[in-house]
């Protein structure tokens, strides 16, 4: 890529936000991650209750980029094919010759949003995970590429147990980003109201295509980060683990850390953070930013830590104190 290639690309971000702003007021700090998690080529885990236009915020993004689109909404009887497609027989009237052919379902699209994700059974959620981490599905012991690039997009509501099926840690750690969505400002919710409630309606333009997802996402890899930095990350990381940590409150609250892919994560996580601010250096603000979300899905924290109320975000804030830069 030119010089002018890059300039172009990144010329397109600031629009791409500007469409989806048409649409989603505030939520700047969500917008952010979730576009993060995009151009560092993750998937992303959006938790909030309802209300807070999760699934508008995905469907906007969806308009804002030229990609195939499709929803699965995750019910208690939905079935992994119902996600990932079926074998149907087929019959050539010519010959007669039957044969079965792979009819590829919701799952090969480019952009997915799995609304309500923890409403269904772990068999259910389990389909989705060569899918998030290979980038194939395997069907009849035959391999079917999903399309590049590919973007999942999984919501869920915290406040409602009945009928819920927390994801498991191994499914959780698949995720890139947890991003949490908090209730809109008082000035937000008004521009909401009156937004919504009348005749206009705004239209969201494509800005980005696939091939601009693509370059973007090799672009970030080639952003720097100082081998000090990359040090921290990795310091960070394994001060999660209570088993080797040296922070107090790991100690005592703590039950697992971690893994590498953490760490993997907060790299890419903190390039494409620099990159959508037009920068081609990652730095220490970058990384600070994308902890919570980057570790509070990876920190499991023991019975005391629950009885006292305390969360992995407050563990993400100690560490980060306590780890030297």
């Amino acid at each position: 890529m030119t010089e002018q290639d890059v300039k172009t690309l990144l010329a397109k971000l600031p629009p791409l936000k500007a469409e989806i702003g048409k649409v989603i007021v505030g939520q700047e700090a969500v917008l952010d991650e979730v576009l993060v998690a995009l151009l560092a080529g993750g998937h992303a885990l959006l938790e909030g209750v309802p209300g807070l236009a999760k699934t508008l915020l995905v469907r906007t993004l969806a308009s804002a980029i030229d990609l195939p689109f499709r929803r699965i909404q995750f019910t208690p009887d939905l079935m992994p094919t119902d996600i990932l497609g079926t074998e149907v027989l087929e019959e050539d009237h010519g010959t007669g010759h039957r044969s079965f052919k792979f009819n590829p379902g919701p799952i090969f699209a480019s952009l997915v949003l799995a609304d309500e994700i923890n409403r269904t059974p772990p068999k259910t959620q389990a389909a989705l995970l060569e899918a998030m981490q290979e980038g194939h599905v395997t069907y009849a012991g035959q391999e079917h590429a999903l399309p590049k690039p590919f973007f999942l997009l999984a919501t869920q509501n915290p406040i409602e147990q009945s009928g819920t099926y927390p994801l498991p840690e191994a499914q959780l750690d698949r995720f890139l980003l947890y991003v949490r969505i908090g209730y809109p400002t008082e000035q937000e919710e008004m521009a909401v109201l009156s937004g919504t409630t009348g005749t206009a309606r705004a239209e969201v333009r494509p800005v980005l295509g696939g091939d601009d997802i693509r370059q973007l996402q090799q672009l970030v890899r080639q952003v720097s980060l100082s081998p000090e930095l990359l040090s921290f990350v990795n310091r960070l990381v394994r001060a999660t683990r209570p088993a080797t940590s040296e922070v107090k409150f790991i100690k005592d609250y703590g039950r697992w850390g971690a893994g590498p892919r953490a760490g993997q994560a907060l790299i890419l996580c903190a390039k494409a953070r620099a990159l959508l601010q037009g920068r081609f250096a990652a730095t220490l603000d970058d990384i600070k930013a994308l902890a919570p979300p980057v570790l509070r899905h990876r920190i499991l924290l023991n019975f005391n830590a629950e009885a006292e109320n305390l969360t992995p975000d407050d563990a993400v804030r100690e560490l980060l104190k306590a780890v030297a830069v």
